[in-house]
């Protein structure tokens, strides 16, 4: 594991979230949106699914990689005001595609269901 300094440490009171913007030392290419998160929860003594890493990024030429993230005081007010694709890629990969294929499934049964009541409704009319 990498070490980080923390550059700037903020309570936001109007949405209720602390955003912390970090620099992790000779990271870059070394380290995942998820290590990051998780390290920052170990350093904060705070569950991992409060911390949404939002911003990594890299300089051309150096092995400092920059990152900003938020932490909530509970996985619920995140999902409220973050949008899908955070929550989404703070989920192992397993985990993610086991939803997806899911709430697939689910929109596919709902589209023929809603068909099927359609045509019902077409053939009774003749």
């Amino acid at each position: 594991m990498s070490e980080f300094i923390t550059l700037e440490d903020r309570n936001n009171s109007l949405l209720n979230r602390r955003e912390v913007k970090v620099t992790f030392k000779n990271a870059a290419g070394r380290i995942k949106r998820i290590d990051a998160s998780e390290m920052l929860a170990k350093q904060f003594n705070i569950d991992k699914k409060a911390v949404i890493p939002v911003r990594m990024s890299g300089e051309t030429g150096k092995t400092d990689l920059h990152g900003t993230f938020y932490i909530y005081r509970n996985e619920e007010e995140a999902k409220k005001q973050l949008p899908r694709y955070m929550i989404l890629r703070t989920m192992p990969k397993e985990e993610r595609k086991k939803l997806i294929n899911e709430e697939k499934a689910a929109r596919l049964k709902a589209k023929q269901a809603a068909a099927a009541k359609s045509k019902g409704k077409t053939n009774r009319g003749k």
